[in-house]
């Protein structure tokens, strides 16, 4: 999370450049002065550590002069200081609230993990997290980089009924093309309007990439292609868990409309250090068995699958099947 002096509690988008850009512009958003900015390494349930710590070329101008001279620092806190982890609860969280208590600009959190296999929020957590940031005087910003119109029509702010103060999207937007967006409450996305907040990039506004994003938000993810998504989930996750169930494999897949995982242990990954239990060889190993079978997918056991209007039900359970021969043959 950013701190600074104070925080300024956005109906309105703005087309950005990478996701880098966008995150730039939501910090730069959360603040109304170029203020003095402190950092704290803290582990939420949402990030993957080790990390490079925050470089100045990273951010808007306007936090550079301030991160140049917070770099020793950072490299202190994040030497020395006990990570707090989020798991399960947001006690952590509001532990260290309460520590800086009128301090904390904005929250920043994926509200589904997605570079670790899929990691869903605890029950109540992300609404958890609004309320405390609200009652702290902060913003809660949503990075839907990945969940942003894959998970639902209107994202993880859909899907879990959580509306954030900000929000990141990126290229699902644009049917996959080099593009993002920013938006949120229009009192916050007015600093931009106001020029109190510089919102650059060298695409923006980009005619390829918004007649890209015009044709995907409009002509082709429509309810039909939701229904479409939650028909093949269901399909896809029925079949593998029938799998795993005949064959007493220790894995369990998750969907959520578009995404999808196998993750290679039993028990539900609820952080990065339960991500780092996973044998990752049946990954591999499954990877190799689908590429081997006509179903090219990404390696690795953090990797998951996006699915496109263009699949078919035979498609997906191609998958199914091909995941049954390794069941098959890592049981016999």
């Amino acid at each position: 999370y950013l701190q600074s002096r104070e925080a300024e509690a956005a109906d309105q988008t703005e087309e950005t450049e990478t996701r880098v850009g966008e995150l730039a512009g939501l910090l730069a958003a959360a603040l109304r002065d170029p203020p003095k900015v402190d950092f704290h390494a803290l582990k939420t349930p949402f990030e993957a550590p080790p990390f490079d710590l925050l470089k100045a070329e990273h951010f808007a101008p306007a936090f550079e002069a301030a991160l140049a001279e917070k770099r020793s620092e950072i490299a202190a806190i994040a030497a020395n200081s006990e990570p707090a982890s989020f798991a399960n609860t947001i006690d952590a969280l509001e532990r260290t609230l309460d520590r800086h208590r009128g301090e904390v600009a904005a929250i920043i959190v994926e509200p589904v993990m997605m570079n670790i296999g899929i990691v869903l929020p605890q029950e109540g957590y992300l609404a958890g997290v609004r309320d405390l940031a609200h009652r702290h005087g902060a913003l809660l910003i949503f990075d839907e980089v990945k969940t942003g119109v894959t998970i639902a029509a209107g994202g993880a702010t859909e899907r879990f009924g959580v509306t954030p103060d900000l929000v990141a999207l990126a290229k699902a937007i644009g049917g996959g093309l080099p593009c993002g967006a920013v938006g949120g409450r229009a009192d916050v996305m007015a600093t931009i309007d106001e020029h109190k907040v510089v919102q650059i990039g060298t695409f923006n506004g980009n005619p390829l990439t918004m007649a890209a994003s015009k044709t995907t938000l409009l002509s082709i993810l429509t309810p039909t292609a939701y229904s479409h998504f939650d028909a093949l989930s269901e399909a896809l996750e029925g079949g593998l868990r029938k799998v795993m169930d005949d064959y007493q494999l220790p894995f369990h897949p998750i969907t959520l409309a578009a995404r999808g995982c196998v993750t290679y242990r039993k028990e539900p990954v609820r952080n990065y250090r339960d991500y780092l239990t996973i044998d990752k060889k049946y990954a591999y190993l499954s990877w190799l068995y689908q590429c081997n079978r006509g179903v090219l997918m990404a390696p690795g056991a953090e990797e998951n699958w996006t699915l496109s209007v263009q699949h078919s039900e035979d498609d997906v359970l191609r998958y199914v099947r091909n995941f049954e021969e390794l069941a098959k043959d890592l049981t016999t």
